[in-house]
């Protein structure tokens, strides 16, 4: 395979970084820092044609005046965007220029099958354009492919798609639409759908809301939650579940639009909408803003899921495989989180393997 003009084979490497989001770009930089040499010391593979992440498939109606939150990558801040630019434009072309600026060893399209262990302590690394070995791995593939649709019973007739397959409002114009789900990605389709047709909100459980800024201890208090769940290696649970939806220009919007009336959960689904009892509201379509789940099923050959149904950590790394790190998952699920998890996870990868021979190589500013 050719990475700018240059071939690049499948190999024996130090560390393989699996994924360039935010969290695989952080742990590249702080990889490079530490005197890794890329291509040879370690090598990212990413799945997509291009930089961006999950960025790169966000709905185009989500500007960065909408997002939910953003943090600058190691070393290098965000320029100041245009608030109305589409995030899905602004993000990837950051990071592709991330990319280039730290010279980066990211290789794609490769899409990782499998990570198995080998007799000799080392890890293969099998994908669709070859086989890598390595030393250690550090998972950071994120939650985008993996769109959580709850089951209901029952079988409704119109539309329905889940957050991920979100394109904008202008399509359901003029209908009356379900929305279903309790975190920031609901609070954006309502505050678009909802100037354009009758929405209707549905979530298990009462949405917390919090006034004022997130201050840095109820960050800390909020991740500290998180974390506690993968130390016992329960499933992951995402951070808006104990941080609450703060105030925010979607938030801001679908309060001025009032649909943010809350609807307890449809209990089954009919033909023409949903249903609680004998109770039904006919709908023409269903959007599912039920979050994701983390894309570690390439890590199953590994026995790393624990009977608690998730993979108990101890920081960033495996409890049961000191070899593999996960970032951008469970508390660093989060931009700043994916930072500090990057940085983390090298450094216990440092004292795993031992700092290279190479001379750490310095950050370089524009």
């Amino acid at each position: 395979m050719t990475v700018h003009g240059a071939t690049i084979e499948p190999a024996a490497v130090d560390v393989v970084v699996i994924g360039a989001g935010q969290a695989g770009l952080s742990a590249a930089y702080h990889l490079r820092r530490r005197g890794f040499a890329p291509y040879t010391g370690f090598v990212v593979l990413d799945a997509d044609d291009a930089p961006g992440g999950a960025w790169a498939h966000r709905s185009p109606s989500l500007t960065m005046a909408t997002v939910h939150g953003f943090h600058d990558l190691p070393d290098v801040e965000l320029p100041q965007p245009d608030p109305q630019a589409p995030a899905r434009e602004v993000v990837p072309g950051w990071f592709a220029a991330y990319e280039a600026q730290h010279a980066l060893p990211v290789v794609r399209p490769v899409r990782v099958r499998a990570v198995r262990p080998l007799p000799g302590g080392e890890l293969r690394v099998e994908t669709d354009r070859g086989v890598w070995t390595a030393r250690a791995v550090v998972n950071a593939t994120g939650t985008w492919t993996r769109p959580f649709l709850p089951h209901y019973p029952g079988h409704f007739t119109g539309r329905q798609l889940h957050y991920a397959q979100y394109r904008g409002p202008a399509e359901f114009a003029g209908l009356r639409v379900a929305v279903v789900g309790g975190g920031a990605s609901a609070i954006q389709v309502l505050s678009e759908v909802g100037a354009l047709a009758e929405t209707l909100w549905f979530t298990r459980r009462a949405p917390v809301y919090r006034e004022g800024p997130f201050t840095p201890e109820a960050g800390r208090a909020a991740v500290a939650l998180v974390e506690q769940r993968v130390r016992e290696g329960l499933p992951v649970a995402s951070v808006v579940s104990v941080t609450g939806l703060g105030p925010s220009v979607a938030y801001r919007r679908a309060a001025e639009l009032g649909v943010l009336e809350r609807r307890p959960m449809f209990d089954r689904l009919t033909a023409h909408g949903v249903a609680l009892g004998a109770h039904e509201e006919q709908v023409d379509a269903i959007v599912w803003a039920t979050g994701f789940r983390p894309e570690v099923a390439h890590l199953a050959p590994l026995g790393l899921r624990g009977p608690g149904g998730g993979i108990r950590m101890a920081g960033t790394r495996a409890a049961a495989d000191p070899r593999i790190h996960l970032v951008g998952y469970g508390p660093s699920a989060s931009t700043v989180g994916a930072n500090r998890a990057g940085r983390a996870a090298v450094n216990e990868i440092v004292r795993l393997l031992g700092a290279p021979a190479a001379a750490p190589v310095p950050a370089q500013r524009s």
